[in-house]
C-alpha cells in the first residue's frame, strides 16, 4: 500500500494502510554521488526537491512497511521483480521474465543479469527468496506477511496468529541458477505477477537477516537496489535521499535527491508550500479544500485515484464482537449518517460517497452489489437496527468514538461530522478521539489495543479487486485492524481470485463484498481523489494511477 494505510485523508497505503504500506547491511547506503545535496532548500537550485511525508511507523524492512509513510520511501530506494508504470500497467523491472504454465499455480522467473544493490554486492535470487522466507515467518511479525499467504509452504498459525509448529521456509519457492527461480502457489492465481511490484516482495542484501544488529542495520539505514538510497534519517523531522550510483534501470532520478520533511500538521506543509519552502505536497488540508485550486492555478492536483476511506469498529470491542448484536450495531452507524452531505459540504467535489469496498478505478468496482443499500443514509433504518441490538445487550450510557490522527488536519472535521450525524440520529453519545500522529495510532491498531473505531484508508498496492479485500479482511492479514476472522468470506475470495476468465473473477469479488456487507468489519466512507500541489521552482510533477507523484521525474527549475 501500500500498501497501504493512510496517513493522511488525502494523501497516499495503505492504506492503507496502506501502505496500508519495507532494509541492510552494516555498510549502510553505500551511495557516493550526491551526498551533501540534500542540505539545499527549494530556492536554492541545489537540485533537490523538498517534499511532504509522514514519520514511517517501523524501519525499512520490505515485509515491515504497510502504511504510506513508510512506502513512499521504501518504493524509491528499492525495486522489485516488477513495476508499476503512471497508468497502473505492469512492467518488468529485475525480472527479465515471468511465465506460468498451467494458468497460474506454478511461476517461473527469470532475472537480469549484473544487478547490484547500492554498496555494489551483487544481486541474485536468493535475495528474493532469503526477503520472502522471512516476510513469511509468522515469528517475525511482519505486518505484509499476508501477501506470501499463496505461496506454497506458507505457515499453519492460530487464530492469535502465532506460528504452529515450526516454520522451515516457503516450500513454494524453488532456486534453479543465481538468476531463475520458480514459485509454486496453493491454488491458482492468475494475477499473481500483478502481485510483484509490491514493495513486500523487494529483495534484502545478503547478510541483512543474519543477526539483530544486522536486521537494525539494514531497517535504519537500508542497502537497496532502486533509484535512490537512504542518506540520513532524522525521525519525525526528515528524510533524505540521494540517487544510487549503482542503479541501472528504467527509472534514474532526475533530480539531484529527495527530501522528505514531517510536519506536526498539514496546514503547516500548505503554508510552506505556498511560502516557497516545499516543493510537492501530497495532500490538502480541511481549510485549504475550498481554496488551493485559485491558491496554486495549474499548480493543484486533482485527479481520479486508487484510494478508498473507511473505519473500522474492532471486534474486540464491547458491543460490536462477531454476533447478533455486533452486526446489527455496525450496520445501524453505516446507515445514521449522510455521505454525500459530508462530500458535497467538507470536500467541495474531491470525494465520491463509497457503494463498495474498492476504489472506483480498479477493475471490479461496482455501484450495485447485493446488500450496499447499508451505505445509504436511512435514519429511521438505523434507529429500528439500533433499538434491535438493544434488545439483546443495552447500549446504557456508552460512548461511540472514532480515532483519528491529529497531525493531519484533513481528519478533524469529517469524523466530527460523522459523529454529530451518528449522534443525533441513533441519540448516543458520540466524541473524536485524537492521537497525536498517525504511528501512534498505527501501533494500537496494529497491537489490537484500540479504545475505539478508527480512521483509515487504502491506497491500492496493485490494480486489482483482491488487494482492497484480502490484506485488511483476511484472518491475521497486517491490514486486519477489526480482527475479522470469517472463514466463508475467505473461501469465497479466494475461488474468485482463481478465476482465470476475468469476468468470473469479478463476478466472484463482488460475492465477497457481498459478505462484507452484511458483516461490515470497516465502515467504507468515500473515494478520494488525488490532491496536492506543487511549487514555482520545480517541474515535471506527474500523479500515478494510486495517487503518489512521481519523485524520481521532478526537476528543480
Amino acid at each position: 500500500m501500500r500498501k497501504k494505510i493512510f496517513a493522511v485523508l488525502v494523501a497516499a497505503g495503505a492504506l492503507v494502510f496502506a501502505l496500508s504500506l519495507a532494509a541492510c547491511s552494516p555498510a549502510g547506503g553505500g551511495a557516493s554521488s550526491g551526498a551533501g545535496a540534500a542540505s539545499g532548500d527549494a530556492t536554492s537550485g541545489g537540485g533537490v526537491v523538498l517534499a511532504y511525508n509522514t514519520e514511517p511507523q517501523t524501519n525499512l524492512i520490505p515485509s515491515m512497511v504497510n502504511e504510506v509513510g513508510g512506502g513512499n520511501i521504501l518504493e524509491l530506494i528499492f525495486e522489485g521483480l516488477t513495476r508499476y508504470d503512471v497508468d497502473g500497467s505492469t512492467k518488468l523491472a529485475i525480472a527479465e521474465s515471468i511465465t506460468t504454465t498451467d494458468d497460474g499455480k506454478t511461476w517461473n522467473v527469470k532475472i537480469k543479469e549484473g544487478k547490484k544493490f547500492s554498496d555494489g554486492s551483487p544481486l541474485t535470487v536468493q535475495n528474493f527468496v532469503d526477503a520472502w522466507n522471512w516476510g513469511a515467518n509468522p515469528e517475525n511479525g511482519a505486518l505484509s506477511g499476508e501477501f506470501f499467504m499463496a505461496i506454497e509452504g506458507y505457515p499453519e498459525v492460530d487464530e492469535e496468529g502465532n506460528l504452529v509448529g515450526t516454520f522451515d521456509g516457503l516450500s513454494g519457492l524453488e532456486v534453479v541458477s543465481d538468476t531463475e527461480f520458480n514459485i509454486t502457489l496453493n491454488e491458482a492465481d492468475p494475477e499473481f505477477d500483478k502481485q510483484l511490484g509490491y514493495s513486500a516482495f523487494y529483495p534484502l542484501p545478503t547478510g541483512s537477516l543474519d543477526s539483530p544488529e544486522a536486521l537494525e542495520a539494514q531497517g535504519t539505514k537500508p542497502v537497496s537496489n532502486g533509484p535512490y538510497v537512504l542518506q540520513a534519517w532524522d525521525h519525525n523531522e526528515k528524510i533524505e535521499l540521494v540517487p544510487n550510483p549503482e542503479y541501472d534501470g528504467d527509472i534514474p532520478a532526475k533530480n539531484a535527491g529527495l527530501t522528505f520533511k514531517m510536519y506536526t500538521d498539514d496546514s503547516a506543509a500548505y503554508n510552506d508550500l505556498l511560502a516557497g519552502n516545499l516543493d510537492v505536497l501530497d495532500s490538502i488540508p480541511a481549510d485549504a479544500m475550498s481554496t488551493f485550486k485559485d491558491d496554486l492555478g495549474e499548480r493543484a492536483i486533482n485527479q481520479d485515484g486508487a484510494v478508498y476511506q473507511f473505519f473500522t469498529i474492532p471486534y474486540y470491542l464491547e458491543h460490536f464482537a462477531d454476533d447478533e448484536e455486533g452486526r446489527l450495531r455496525r450496520q445501524a452507524i453505516s446507515m445514521a449518517f449522510d455521505r454525500q452531505e459530508i462530500c458535497d459540504t467538507l470536500f467541495n467535489g474531491t470525494r465520491t460517497p463509497a457503494t463498495d469496498f474498492v476504489a472506483a478505478v480498479i477493475p471490479g468496482h461496482s455501484d450495485s452489489i447485493a446488500g450496499n443499500e447499508v451505505l445509504q443514509y436511512n435514519p429511521e433504518k438505523a434507529k429500528e437496527l439500533w433499538a434491535q441490538a438493544n434488545a439483546i445487550s443495552d447500549w446504557g450510557n456508552s460512548t461511540f468514538k472514532i480515532a483519528y490522527n491529529a497531525d493531519s488536519s484533513a481528519h478533524k472535521e469529517w469524523v466530527e461530522a460523522v459523529l454529530n450525524q451518528v449522534g443525533q440520529t441513533l441519540e448516543i453519545s458520540a466524541e473524536p478521539e485524537a492521537y497525536a500522529q498517525f504511528s501512534e495510532l498505527r501501533n494500537d491498531a496494529t497491537n489490537g489495543t484500540m479504545k475505539s473505531a478508527l480512521r483509515g484508508g487504502w491506497q491500492a498496492d496493485y490494480p486489482s479487486a483482491y488487494n482492497f479485500m484480502g490484506p485488511i479482511y483476511r484472518l491475521n492479514a497486517g491490514a486486519n485492524d477489526s480482527r475479522y476472522n470469517n472463514p466463508e468470506f475467505e473461501k469465497v475470495l479466494l475461488e474468485a481470485r482463481s478465476q482465470q476468465d476475468e469476468a468470473a473473477r469479478t463476478e466472484g469479488y463482488a460475492k465477497a463484498q457481498e459478505i462484507l456487507m452484511r458483516d461490515l468489519p470497516a465502515i467504507p466512507l468515500w473515494g478520494q481523489n488525488a490532491l496536492g500541489g506543487y511549487s514555482e521552482h520545480v517541474d515535471n510533477v506527474v500523479v500515478n494511477w494510486k495517487t503518489v507523484p512521481v519523485y524520481q521525474d521532478i526537476v528543480k527549475k
